[in-house]
């Protein structure tokens, strides 16, 4: 009954909707007088016929004949009693068939099912909403950030401009709230200065319209924007936004750091409090087919490798895991550490490297910037002469077509990155190149994480995905700053000793095998032992520093915390 009358409210709350039923009210006050006219008359004829009938039976006559039922039953005998039956049945069939049911869909019906539309797609959120983010698109990257806020409990909202949008979203049981992007008072309904965070992945002009209109609202709100280029970054800073991200610059420095170099030198991704953490391939070195625990990097480095990237997953890393030839380490250290991992592997020589690059867009052009700063030589291949901006380095033609392979030079070169953003074209690149040069790398972009093992299995040997790759670095801001991003869902977080850890050593507490996590550092009265031995004590109040997945994170809070008083 609630939502009934909340469909008859939000029916007549607009002066359209009260005028078109008062024009529905109109029309059949004339349907009723034509019928009671057309009852009177109906008895005057079959009087001069000579025929005798009741009131009701002239009300009858009136509605089968209007109807068209015409059961026949009662009829005239005179050309002037036919005459008047045709004026009759021209009228109900102009007014019970044409005019009446188009009236009633257009000012009636329709809007009444517009209204409950509506109802499905409400404009405001209750006033105890707080600690919510606002998504303004349903995409690739918020589609698997939805999947972080569910399994880290975030409510969200997404925000939808148009009715049918809205509609779609609902149908798909997602929460969506209808509302325009540009009005304050969409935002202020969505209780913007009570959300956690305002999440905005649209196109440059829509985003920091969003921006500048959330800011208005909300000074304070947590603002994250993708950008396509540095101009809109700009704009998007001047309006307002906390961070602003551009996908495309942190997609092709990923992709080009995977890209096996001649000096096997590691590539420092971050840092925390002086914890540095960095990526080194390990193709082509003395470290392939050997098990952590025989490197002796520890010992003689003192580096730690407390993960490695294996086909696109991360695998944390025990002394017994194997090295194999297509293994990223995932280094920790100090800064000094690092470098003395460099000096060691800059002695290993693997040759020149050579990469054939597919596609000049915007991934494919940052991915080109990040090789030059490698000084690793590189070609690429595109269809559109008109997105190049190199011609002196690029081929222009279909990238499957053998004479432009041939031309690029992929016979001879190390590696091959697929860059475009048509997943169903990146995966019959991947199998055709697989094909032609079984031993060649390939490390591929994707857009939608359910086509990341379709492209492996297709013989990718790193793919990285541009939906997980936005979504962590989205996740990684409302989480804050005490937290480290790597890649792909991996992160590296201090979190206090909990009671049920207390005094025992690391290897005691089996953290590694019980949760996925890896301990590569604790922090005792602010003294901090980065890539602590196994028998390092864990005493009461110290913070230790762990690496692993977001769903070892979850693993380590529910093992340790959460169930443990």
């Amino acid at each position: 009954m609630k939502s009934l009358l909340a469909v008859v409210a939000s029916f007549l709350e607009t002066r359209t909707s009260r005028s078109n039923l008062l024009a529905l009210v109109r029309l059949l006050a004339v349907l009723f007088g034509l019928i009671a006219l057309y009852s009177v008359g109906f008895h005057f004829l079959m009087a001069h016929e000579g025929q005798d009938h009741t009131w009701m039976t002239g009300i009858y006559w009136t509605l089968t004949v209007m109807s068209t039922l015409g059961f026949g039953d009662i009829t005239f005998h005179t050309d002037l009693g036919r005459l008047f039956s045709l004026v009759v049945l021209i009228t109900g069939v102009v007014f019970l068939l044409v005019l009446l049911p188009f009236t009633f869909i257009e000012f009636f019906y329709a809007p009444w099912m517009k209204a409950q539309a509506q109802a499905r797609a409400p404009r405001e959120l209750p006033p105890d909403t707080r600690r919510h983010v606002l998504l303004t698109r349903h995409g690739p990257i918020t589609k698997y950030l939805i999947k972080l806020l569910k399994r880290h409990r975030y409510p969200y909202f997404i925000l939808a401009p148009t009715l049918a949008e809205a509609l779609q979203l609902h149908d798909q049981n997602l929460p969506v709230v209808l509302g325009e992007f540009n009005d304050p008072e969409t935002y202020r309904n969505l209780r913007v200065e009570q959300a956690a965070m305002v999440v905005t992945t649209r196109t440059d002009v829509i985003n920091a319209n969003v921006t500048f209109t959330v800011r208005a609202v909300a000074p304070d709100v947590l603002i994250v924007a993708t950008a396509t280029s540095e101009s809109a970054r700009d704009a998007l800073e001047l309006a307002g936004a906390t961070r602003v991200l551009r996908l495309e610059l942190m997609m092709g420095q990923a992709l080009a750091r995977r890209v096996i170099d001649r000096d096997a030198s590691a590539h420092r991704i971050g840092n925390l409090d002086g914890l540095h953490i960095a990526e080194a391939s390990a193709g082509g070195t003395a470290l392939v087919g050997r098990k952590i625990a025989a490197t002796d990097l520890r010992d003689d480095i003192g580096v730690s490798v407390v993960g490695l990237w294996d086909r696109g997953a991360f695998k944390p890393a025990g002394p017994e895991s194997e090295i194999g030839a297509n293994s990223i380490l995932v280094l920790a250290g100090t800064a000094e550490q690092i470098d003395r991992y460099n000096q060691q592997m800059a002695r290993t020589g693997r040759g020149e490297s050579r990469v054939v690059i597919i596609g000049s867009g915007r991934v494919g052009r940052a991915t080109a910037e990040a090789l030059d700063e490698r000084q690793i030589e590189w070609k690429m291949i595109e269809k559109l002469p008109e997105r190049v901006r190199d011609r002196s380095r690029a081929i222009i033609g279909d990238a499957a077509e053998l004479d432009v392979i041939v031309e690029s030079g992929m016979r001879e070169s190390s590696s091959i990155i697929i860059t475009t953003h048509d997943d169903d074209l990146n995966i019959f690149l991947t199998i055709l190149y697989r094909r032609l040069r079984p031993n060649i790398q390939i490390i591929c972009r994707c857009t939608d994480e359910i086509n990341v093992s379709t492209l492996h299995r297709a013989g990718a040997d790193l793919v990285l995905s541009y939906a997980s790759m936005g979504a962590n670095s989205i996740f990684n801001e409302l989480r804050g700053r005490d937290t480290l991003l790597l890649a792909e869902g991996v992160y590296v977080f201090p979190v206090r000793v909990p009671p049920s850890l207390a005094g025992r050593t690391i290897a005691d507490s089996a953290i590694r095998a019980e949760t996925g996590c890896t301990v590569i550092a604790v922090e005792v009265g602010g003294k901090r032992e980065i890539n602590p031995p196994p028998d390092t004590s864990l005493p009461a109040g110290a913070e230790i520093v762990l690496i692993g997945t977001l769903e070892a994170e979850e693993n380590f809070l529910e093992q340790f915390v959460r169930t443990k008083k």
